[in-house]
């Protein structure tokens, strides 16, 4: 009887264990869900209020943006010396709030000395631009960049 009670105190102080409830730190769980995102893919891509309607709101977006600068530049009287063939490369931003930025202008140095005027003639490009819905991420508005190339042929 001595050796069945010790048996179950035994049994009784290991089986313990079994009913301990390990508790997670918020901030674990949090930092577990923000390693599992995705953080360079967006849910909805920025768009236009005349996108919506459309099946491919990012294509419609860029095609948006495209149709813009190509109707400015067909304005401006651009000469040159020397041709240029250059594909420019444009970084734009556009933030939470629909907000938009040109971040950078990338191109080649002979494109940059035949047309200074260039940087400046690509953001006012872009000046009249309907209202921007922001991307989507996770059902929240999120800040997005991306890159618009432009190619520039001018003989």
């Amino acid at each position: 009887m001595n050796r069945l009670l010790l048996v179950l105190i035994l049994l009784t102080f290991v089986s313990c264990d079994y009913f301990d409830k390990k508790k997670i730190d918020t901030q674990t769980i949090v930092d577990n869900e923000m390693q599992s995102i995705n953080w360079n893919d967006v849910d909805e891509y920025p768009t236009f209020s005349l996108c919506d309607t459309r099946p491919n709101k990012k294509e419609c977006f860029q095609n948006v943006l495209r149709d813009r600068l190509n109707t400015s530049l067909s304005y401006q009287n651009i000469v040159v010396t020397e041709d240029v063939n250059d594909t420019i490369l444009l970084r734009i931003h556009i933030t939470n709030r629909g907000v938009f930025s040109i971040k950078s202008i990338e191109c080649d140095e002979l494109t940059k000395s035949q047309i200074p005027q260039l940087d400046s003639i690509l953001r006012h490009s872009f000046d009249s631009l309907p209202k921007i819905y922001p991307a989507i991420k996770r059902s929240q508005q999120v800040a997005t960049e991306f890159s618009l190339p432009v190619i520039v042929n001018i003989n």
